[in-house]
């Protein structure tokens, strides 16, 4: 009789990334307490062993996924709008991602670390990516023609908008904007804090 060998599915292989971009997911979901090697690891189909192949310990990993979402939430995840030569297209386009991801509904990182700004490490990237978004801001209305103050202030009241319409649509998903509501929307957004 002869015997039939089974295969066996080659396990995962995860690279640090691959953890970095699960405790994002866990922070965005219920905040820096979510990010728990364990069920991380349940969630991934791997043992503990393979986060510490990658990571001494969870604060380790928690100050690796607060590096990436500073980089991908304000200095290279700004490039984009930064390369858009006419600064009121470039406030335009920051505009509509802005108000676009606002809506979705999505679990935002951003909304889960306002509520940890008791952690000093949350504090820093969360002001470093906000002084990051202000300055592409404020640097384009001052491409437009206002005054440092005006453009400063201008590049304030559009942040807060942002930060007002993320709040606003998570506690309160019925007050998120239809298709229709959000093209009007958009052209007040314009008219308010893109036109001189």
């Amino acid at each position: 009789m002869a015997t039939v060998a089974t295969e066996e599915r080659p396990k995962r292989r995860l690279r640090r990334a691959d953890w970095v971009e699960a405790a994002l997911e866990a922070i965005a979901q219920g905040g820096l307490s979510a990010v728990a090697v364990e069920p991380i690891a349940v969630r991934l189909g791997v043992t503990k062993g393979s986060f510490y192949s990658h990571f001494s310990s969870r604060d380790e990993l928690i100050d690796a996924a607060l590096d990436s979402w500073e980089e991908s939430h304000g200095r290279s995840g700004l490039e984009r709008f930064a390369r858009i030569d006419d600064p009121a297209e470039r406030l335009r386009q920051v505009m509509l991602a802005a108000v676009a991801f606002s809506q979705s509904g999505a679990p935002s990182v951003h909304v889960s670390l306002l509520a940890e700004l008791g952690d000093a490490r949350v504090r820093a990237a969360i002001s470093r990516v906000t002084d990051s978004r202000i300055g592409l801001l404020t640097r384009s209305y001052r491409q437009l023609g206002l005054s440092p103050q005006r453009a400063a202030h201008r590049a304030r009241l559009a942040y807060a908008t942002y930060l007002g319409l993320l709040q606003l649509a998570r506690e309160a998903p019925r007050r998120r904007l239809g298709k229709r509501d959000m093209a009007r929307f958009l052209a007040e957004v314009d008219s308010v804090l893109v036109k001189r």
